[in-house]
């Protein structure tokens, strides 16, 4: 495990605590303030940002962060966050933003469900550097597998 710009503090602590006890996908914790989810990949990040949460300055606890997640996280402004599982790309977005990282375990992608390809949100955003464009590529990505399950 390694630590990149992470003071860990209080709100850390709990977020990652909370995670670790199971049954979460995401941690979020400022003060007494706490928000859990349960949904699957960038599900539970898209959620708040179209509900227009307020989480910024929250620390966050996240199972998965790849390059999708790690620019929701930005546009989120979420100032920390630990992850078991962290894609380089994704890492690298955080950091440049300013976002304090801590990670059990780094990969170079986050592979797909079926482990026999990118997961479509990594593939969707590796070549975008913006999180507006990324968010507008996430969105877009969501439709098109939407679409193709029907």
């Amino acid at each position: 495990m390694s630590r990149r710009g992470l003071t860990v503090d209080a709100d850390s602590a709990r977020a990652r605590e909370l995670l670790l006890a199971g049954g979460k996908t995401l941690v979020l914790v400022k003060g007494e303030d706490v928000i859990m989810r349960t949904e699957r990949g960038v599900s539970p990040l898209l959620g708040l940002l179209d509900a227009n949460a307020d989480v910024r300055g929250y620390a966050a606890a996240d199972r998965a962060v790849g390059k999708a997640s790690a620019f929701l996280h930005v546009l989120l402004g979420t100032r920390s966050v630990y992850t078991l599982l962290i894609s380089r790309p994704a890492e690298e977005v955080l950091l440049r933003h300013g976002v304090a990282v801590e990670a059990e375990k780094r990969v170079d992608n986050i592979l797909n469900r079926t482990r026999e390809g990118l997961c479509p949100m990594e593939e969707a955003t590796l070549r975008i550097e913006d999180p507006a464009a990324a968010l507008a590529a996430i969105r877009a990505r969501l439709l098109a597998l939407r679409t193709e399950g029907k």
